[in-house]
């Protein structure tokens, strides 16, 4: 359908139907094998054939025709990788993380581009450092088969964290610089709450790091603000709505919203679609009844039902709940909601799951975003408002490509909140990935806190949605988190760490070896996929402690456990994990799902309580209950379930460290994101706008006016 021209060889008895091509395309047909003389003829869609005659040895373009298709097809076929990794001479002591990234100067993209073999109009460069890649490679390299697949997840974290990001980092510079496999990070993009407020940013640390990395969490290429637009016109959308409602009859509501064009009243294809599923199959608004006119007309939305809350990419404490309405020319039509951070968006869920355009664009339709006050849920397609949504979204659906300190490739692509979704990065970004290594090569991609959650959801929702079979876990552990969980004080953020997080101590690190370290081990085996322990070694760990948590591991059914010095080495000091991952993905899996997506609802939520969390049962309120018979009622019992619990601990109680047994599970309320495709129960209470600390990270923030150097990110 985009051809100028399609020319046919060797099809003399095919008819091609006009709705095949382009109208006003030329149909070149080759009456006969080539030769010498072709007899060909040729017709614009629509009208008649008309004959040529063609001699080859008196028109050489024609030659030069044929010659040409052949080399764009020998073009479009996949390109071996030509990577000149960037050398990296680390420091010691290790200089900060942005001191270490401006010291190295990345590839320009579209030589990165070259190298791993892509074609020059398959990127969309962001300045010389960074490039959205398009979707078309896709089809291009469909029959090519994919490398294996990694998974990164990590034992129960300290609020500090345990270097996931920094170890997926390291481990793709020691495969792609130092072994000449082919491979790629996929990682999620931060958001600017945690990057002004106490986390800071996400892309890696030391010499394990995406670059620049003030570019990687600053904007990058505006997915974010993309998804905040659409989700508040979502709810810019919702109120309007419900205003005119209030203040119009029937007849006046209907007439605004299929208004007389030229003379013409008529539907657009959007309020047909909506016209359908109310069982109403006419296209002429004429012809609609009084009834059927306040059918298509009145969403009757229940104000105290509205489930879409604005969003906005900052840690805003004050903008939880707040009263909207409150001018004049609102007449009286105030309601309470609250904002929540921009990552914790449904549509950036949508956005991680999504398979394609057309995929993405069916998921925004189907967001609910209240109930009526009959009970129907009311979508953003009932809205009119989806198709616009993926207007917005055309550009965000690209993932962003960048490299590492050592000029290796790295996809950037969503950041869904891991605690009410499923905290991964996207799907097209992996399936690109797994498309450019090749058979032979390997993708790393990052899940979102710990095993129990983020590597939970990743089998369970994402590879489902993606349809992908990992090959690999590495799970990240720490010394000073086993220490945690073998009966160590508290860690805080910002505070000073107790001695026992300093000096040596085998028994508190054999008991978080023998607690949580083992039972997130048997949580990955649960699927059936080997796993591979990844220790992140920090300088004050001793021998003695990182050989006791390799021996232990492996004890407990790792394939392999190692230490990691990518911090303070880069790549190099991550070749052993990628040896060990490299024989891992040799050893047969037998992946599977935790759960059938059939299982009633609370049996799902019980089976992940007491398979994954060790929980004895489960505690459903009875409005909890209310909840799921209406989700059932809907028809979306058979969504997956995707947990909202703290990352803090096994269980709902941040304190409980170790492997907690013996607790029931309370599920204290139970929401629904039918556009992303998943039913969320909370555990507890979850918080979806953060807010900011006494002192937040801004405080160091800056930039030199003269050199535009940004000063104090970290």
């Amino acid at each position: 359908m985009h051809a100028d021209a399609l020319v046919l060889l060797g099809a003399e008895s095919m008819e091609i139907p006009s709705t095949w091509v382009r109208p006003g395309a030329a149909i070149i047909r080759c009456e006969s094998a080539l030769s010498s003389k072709l007899n060909c003829k040729l017709k614009k869609n629509g009208s008649n054939y008309l004959t040529l005659k063609l001699n080859f040895k008196e028109n050489t373009s024609n030659i030069n025709v044929v010659q040409s298709c052949s080399r764009w097809l020998q073009e479009q076929q996949y390109r071996p990788w030509h990577l000149h990794p960037l050398k990296l001479q680390p420091l010691s002591p290790v200089p900060s993380d942005i001191e270490i990234s401006r010291a190295q100067t990345p590839k320009p993209i579209n030589q990165l581009a070259a190298e791993i073999g892509l074609l020059p109009e398959e990127l969309e460069a962001y300045g010389r450092s960074k490039a959205k890649v398009r979707l078309s490679l896709l089809d291009r390299l469909h029959s090519r088969p994919d490398g294996k697949y990694v998974l990164v997840a990590g034992i129960t974290p300290t609020p500090l964290g345990e270097g996931k990001s920094t170890v997926t980092i390291g481990l793709v510079q020691a495969m792609s610089a130092h072994l000449k496999l082919n491979s790629f990070a996929c990682l999620r993009q931060p958001s600017q709450g945690p990057t002004f407020g106490v986390k800071g940013g996400a892309a890696g640390g030391g010499y394990a790091q995406v670059i620049p990395m003030e570019e990687f969490n600053l904007h990058l290429t505006g997915d974010i603000h993309a998804i905040t637009a659409a989700n508040n016109l979502v709810a810019a959308a919702v109120d309007a709505r419900m205003l005119h409602e209030a203040t119009q009859s029937d007849k006046a509501l209907f007439k605004r919203l299929v208004p007389s064009v030229n003379g013409v009243r008529k539907f657009s294809p959007i309020q047909i679609s909506r016209l359908q599923r109310l069982g109403i199959h006419k296209t002429d608004p004429a012809s609609l009844t009084p009834q059927e006119v306040a059918a298509f007309s009145r969403l009757d939305l229940d104000p105290s039902k509205i489930t879409w809350h604005r969003v906005v990419d900052t840690n805003d404490r004050f903008l939880r709940a707040i009263t909207i309405g409150q001018a004049s020319t609102e007449k009286g039509q105030t309601r309470e909601t609250g904002f929540d951070i921009a990552v914790a968006s449904e549509i950036m869920a949508i956005l991680a799951l999504s398979d394609n355009l057309g995929d993405m664009r069916s998921r925004l339709a189907r967001m609910v975003v209240g109930t009526s006050r009959s009970g129907e849920p009311v979508t953003a397609e009932d809205l009119g408002v989806s198709g616009a949504l993926a207007v917005l979204m055309k550009d965000a659906i690209k993932p962003t490509l960048m490299q590492t300190l050592e000029g290796t490739p790295v996809f950037v692509h969503a950041g869904p909140f891991a605690n009410i979704a499923h905290g991964n990065s996207s799907v097209l970004a992996d399936k690109l990935a797994l498309k450019l290594v090749g058979q032979d090569g390997f993708v790393v991609t990052e899940a979102g806190f710990g095993a129990d959650i983020g590597m939970e959801k990743f089998f369970n929702i994402k590879c489902r949605a993606s349809g992908l079979k990992p090959n690999v876990v590495v799970l990240v552990a720490t010394v000073r988190a086993l220490k945690m969980h073998g009966g160590g004080p508290n860690v805080s953020a910002g505070a000073p760490l107790p001695r026992e997080y300093i000096d040596e101590n085998l028994s508190l690190v054999a008991g978080g070896c023998h607690s949580n370290l083992r039972k997130q081990i048997h949580i990955a085996k649960l699927f059936g996929v080997p796993v591979v322990v990844a220790l992140n070694a920090f300088r004050t760990d001793t021998p003695a402690e990182i050989d006791l948590v390799c021996q232990i591991a492996k004890e407990c059914g790792a394939s392999d456990a190692v230490s990691c010095l990518h911090w303070s080495q880069g790549g190099r000091g991550s070749l052993e994990l990628a040896r060990a991952v490299k024989e891992a993905a040799r050893q047969p899996t037998n992946f599977q799902f935790l759960y059938n997506t059939e299982m009633p609802l609370v049996e799902k939520i019980r089976t992940i309580a007491q398979k994954v969390y060790g929980a004895d049962d489960v505690e459903v309120t009875p409005e909890v209950q209310r909840k799921i018979d209406y989700y059932n009622q809907q028809g979306y019992g058979s969504l997956p379930i995707c947990m909202a619990k703290t990352h803090l601990s096994l269980s709902h109680l941040p304190d409980k460290k170790g492997a907690p047994t013996g607790f029931v599970l309370p599920i204290r309320d139970i929401r629904a994101s039918i556009g992303a495709g998943f039913i969320y129960p909370l555990v507890g209470t979850m918080s979806t706008m953060p807010g900011l600390p006494t002192r937040p990270c801004f405080y160091d923030i800056d930039i030199d006016p003269i050199t535009e150097e940004i000063i104090g990110l970290f």
